[in-house]
């Protein structure tokens, strides 16, 4: 299997490098990775959906902006997702349905708390084979 993404450390933050074929699963990636970091996902269901749509300047303002509806949707309504099914990405919106569970902390282990996507240090980046995203976390 090919790696999706790795954490990075930064100091007094953390930050993932997610990696996909497109830029759909390097957004996939990048998200997934956001909520490794808060919580153990294995026992997340993919009970609840929810459909998000985001417009945004270009395309690293528009993953900063993704990640940080994600959080905001994770402290308020307590929701992990693990899995996002994209209509529409482009450089400057997004469409997408997210399957996720509603965090139990006596069933789930929550890891950090995350605070924001920052764009500290960014990067969307194509390659050969593909796509590479940067992103640093406030924690």
């Amino acid at each position: 299997m090919e790696k999706t993404f790795e954490i990075i450390d930064h100091t007094a933050d953390i930050g993932i490098v997610s990696y996909g074929t497109d830029i759909k699963q390097v957004f996939s990636n990048t998200a997934f990775g956001l909520f490794s970091l808060i919580a153990e996902l294995d026992n997340i269901q993919e009970s609840l959906q929810r459909d998000i749509e985001i417009s945004s300047q270009d395309i690293e303002s528009l993953l900063v902006e993704w990640l940080n509806e994600l959080l905001y949707i994770f402290d308020v309504d307590h929701i992990a997702f693990k899995r996002f099914e994209f209509a529409e990405l482009n450089d400057r919106e997004l469409k997408v349905r997210c399957f996720g569970d509603k965090i139990n902390p006596s069933q789930q282990e929550i890891k950090r708390e995350v605070k924001a996507a920052t764009y500290h240090m960014l990067a969307i980046d194509r390659k050969n084979n593909g796509y590479r995203a940067q992103v640093i976390f406030d924690i």
